[in-house]
């Protein structure tokens, strides 16, 4: 049974069953912000198995007063999340990956803009 998931405010589903064939869309493209909070970090610090001080040396870059979790160029103007992994196109830390992350596709910007967010994630049901 495919469940669609739905939320109030945005005119549009998302089927997660897609993500079995996308090629993790949704974690490479063009080089932007991965947002990471203070909570965030310790539990992908403890994920890692390393201390904090470490995973933010290794892994984050300071944007103003926050944190974004680094890239690495894959392609020409193709960037992936570090713990994006391409040759199983799988998050390496999903089961602690940020919010940014937990609540793709249902972000404010796609409200009005779905055409963008289709071109992103194959799961878009309109």
């Amino acid at each position: 049974m495919n469940e669609i998931i739905r939320k109030e405010g945005f005119n549009f589903g998302f089927n997660p069953k897609a993500c079995e064939a996308c090629a993790g869309k949704c974690c490479t493209g063009e080089s932007g912000y991965i947002w990471v909070t203070p909570i965030e970090m310790q539990k992908i610090a403890n994920f890692l198995n390393i201390p904090l001080e470490e995973f933010k040396q290794k892994f984050l870059i300071k944007v103003g007063y926050k944190f974004s979790i680094k890239e690495k160029l894959i392609s020409k103007d193709n960037y992936a999340c570090l713990f994006f992994d391409e040759k199983t196109n799988r998050c390496t830390i999903y089961d602690v990956r940020p919010t940014q992350c937990r609540t793709f596709p249902f972000w404010d910007f796609f409200k009005t803009n779905i055409k963008e967010v289709k071109k992103e994630c194959p799961g878009i049901i309109e």
